[in-house]
């Protein structure tokens, strides 16, 4: 197997890196992994040679190496050059496809949520769902970076889903029609009638700290805040951090612990803090993963605001990329994220303060009733005052919650009822 060594600088340099770490083990662990590598090398040799169809040795390594960090936990991936380039794209925050974040959980491909305005949003995708097939292919087995891959294409194309879906008595059918996804990961509203801001943070992407304090600076008064992680499926780290930052005058926002001493990191609060004594409420639900879980459990460890909605997916593990060449990559996990209290989110997620089912608010004045506005002789002078009133404090709509929206969602209609009670006390 000597031609393997001399093909393959990169496994050369592994087994280096791992005999360089002998000197600090005994003699039995020394030739215990000295065995194991000799056990590999034999494989790849056994593979190369005898495997139905020809290979070269670099498509034998690949597979090596890919099979061996989709084994180590459902986050950790080898990013070949296509599959590296598409992640760059994505944290940018434009791509191709249907718009949803998945993940493996309990080995069944599982969407986290669907992106808001994405064609797989709009087609009806949830939360929870399971993909059980793609196309015609079933996702059994399958790596979330070629489901990925594989629900990718060019705008205007169909792709099917088949889904499994709680309560539903077989699995769904989604014909849905790819198109370039460009995320809007920020944006603000105000809440008619109120001095309320509904803040929408849909991902973390590179600027999201940034663009929420410039949203927000749009607004000459503002009496309460409500922050919509719903359906976000998380990012980058360092965003999480500087939200945070954005309403958490000091403690500590979340800590990483790993096994190397280095990526035990503790990020707390800079006391630079706009926002630190504006009412927050933040909505969550089983579709709020990663650096959601960070922003809602440091806000509800730091008793900065109220969690409403339901509980969050679960996602508390630390990945980085790690070039090992120009064009590839790995993602590995190294380590966990821990709360301001220390709690885990690993598969556990957040509970929120109330917890809220979504849906519609129910109509209370649905049945029979009698109102002074339906006596003949109403004070339609008075009414025609309050009507005026009111016209004066609506807005645009594009820029603003209507009060029809707000009964579409409980969820939101809970979280406004919140911030009228910080106003009371």
């Amino acid at each position: 197997m000597t031609r393997f060594c001399l093909k393959r600088l990169g496994f050369v340099g592994l087994v280096i890196i791992g005999l360089i770490g002998l000197q600090s083990v005994t003699f039995a662990e020394e030739e215990s992994r000295l065995d194991a590598y000799n056990k590999l090398r034999k494989v790849i040799g056994t593979v190369e040679k005898y495997y139905v169809d020809e290979l070269t040795l670099n498509e034998i390594v690949d597979k090596a190496i890919d099979g061996l960090l989709s084994n180590l936990d459902a986050h950790s991936a080898y990013l070949d050059e296509k599959k590296f380039e598409d992640l760059k794209i994505q944290t940018d925050g434009q791509f191709g496809g249907i718009g949803i974040t998945i993940a493996l959980k309990d080995n069944a491909l599982t969407i986290v949520a669907p992106i808001e305005g994405t064609p797989g949003d709009k087609a009806g995708l949830k939360s929870g769902d399971i993909i059980l097939k793609i196309d015609e292919e079933s996702t059994l087995n399958l790596s979330i970076d070629d489901a990925v891959n594989k629900m990718r294409g060019k705008p205007k194309t169909k792709v099917t889903l088949t889904i499994v879906r709680k309560n539903e008595p077989k699995p769904l059918v989604f014909e849905i029609v790819r198109d370039n996804i460009k995320v809007e990961s920020v944006y603000a509203k105000s809440i008619e009638n109120t001095d309320y801001v509904y803040l929408r943070v849909t991902s973390f992407d590179k600027t999201i700290a940034e663009r929420v304090e410039e949203e927000l600076k749009k607004f000459k008064k503002i009496d309460g805040i409500i922050l919509d992680l719903r359906n976000n499926p998380g990012g980058l780290l360092n965003q999480a951090v500087g939200l945070s930052d954005l309403f958490i005058k000091e403690g500590i926002i979340v800590s990483q612990k790993g096994r190397i001493k280095d990526e035990n990191i503790v990020y707390r609060a800079t006391g630079h803090t706009p926002y630190a004594a504006i009412p927050l409420v933040v909505l969550v639900n089983n579709g709020s993963a990663s650096a959601s879980e960070i922003v809602a459990g440091a806000i509800q460890d730091n008793k900065r605001g109220v969690l409403v909605g339901e509980a969050t997916f679960g996602k508390g593990s630390v990945q980085v990329i790690l070039p090992t060449e120009k064009k590839e990559a790995l993602r590995l996990t190294i380590a966990r994220y821990y709360l301001p209290s220390g709690r885990t989110i690993q598969a556990v997620g957040v509970t929120p303060d109330i917890e809220v089912m979504p849906g519609a608010v129910p109509d209370e004045n649905s049945g029979f009733s009698i109102k002074e506005a339906d006596l003949q002789k109403h004070l339609e002078t008075e009414l025609e005052k309050v009507d005026s009133k009111q016209d004066k404090r609506q807005k645009d709509p594009k820029h603003t919650i209507m009060q029809t929206q707000v009964l579409e969602d409980i969820q939101l209609k809970s979280a406004i009822d919140v911030l009228k009670v910080f106003k009371v006390l």
